[in-house]
């Protein structure tokens, strides 16, 4: 599943081998390429020509045409969404409060301590969970305030390891 914005409001959208959900709600539409960039969609009695424009793969953003009309859309993997629950969203503007635990785990190691500066992809601590060792790496810029976690301490989910 993943989710697209297009004129700041969300889809939900989630793709099977048969079919195509957007908000819970199947789509049928026929389609076929005409192109590289160009596809022909045909839903009902409406015709429609859409054409992919750009892709900007760091902002996950595409920019189309359908018809005549230019929309952008930005899209959300299941990771986005993941970080986002997580309360890492705010990794795009550098702003983060806090660094919380994916998953419960043990804490094998720690990078950081209060006042260490860190940029965005330092990593800050290893979580093993499941018996693999997950690198957690810092969503932004910022100045590691406290460190909540201690060596082979045991986290839960949502837990908040690291504040900024």
């Amino acid at each position: 599943m993943f989710s697209v914005i297009l004129q700041n409001a969300p889809h939900s959208v989630e793709k099977t081998e048969d079919l195509i959900n957007v908000n819970q709600k199947p789509i049928s539409w026929d389609l076929k390429w005409i192109g590289d960039r160009k596809v022909h969609l045909i839903r009902g009695n409406e015709s429609i020509e859409a054409e992919l424009l750009s892709i900007d793969r760091d902002t996950k953003s595409l920019q189309i045409r359908i018809g005549h009309k230019t929309a952008t859309l930005q899209l959300k993997d299941r990771f986005d969404l993941l970080l986002e629950q997580m309360g890492m969203s705010a990794a795009g503007n550098g702003a983060i409060k806090d660094i919380k635990a994916p998953m419960p785990g043990l804490i094998l190691d720690l990078k950081v301590k209060p006042g260490d500066e860190v940029k965005k992809g330092d990593v800050v601590l290893i979580l093993e969970a499941m018996k693999m060792e997950n690198i957690i790496k810092s969503p932004g810029d910022g100045v590691v305030k406290d460190v909540k976690v201690a060596l082979k301490q045991s986290v839960e989910k949502n837990q908040v390891l690291i504040q900024f």
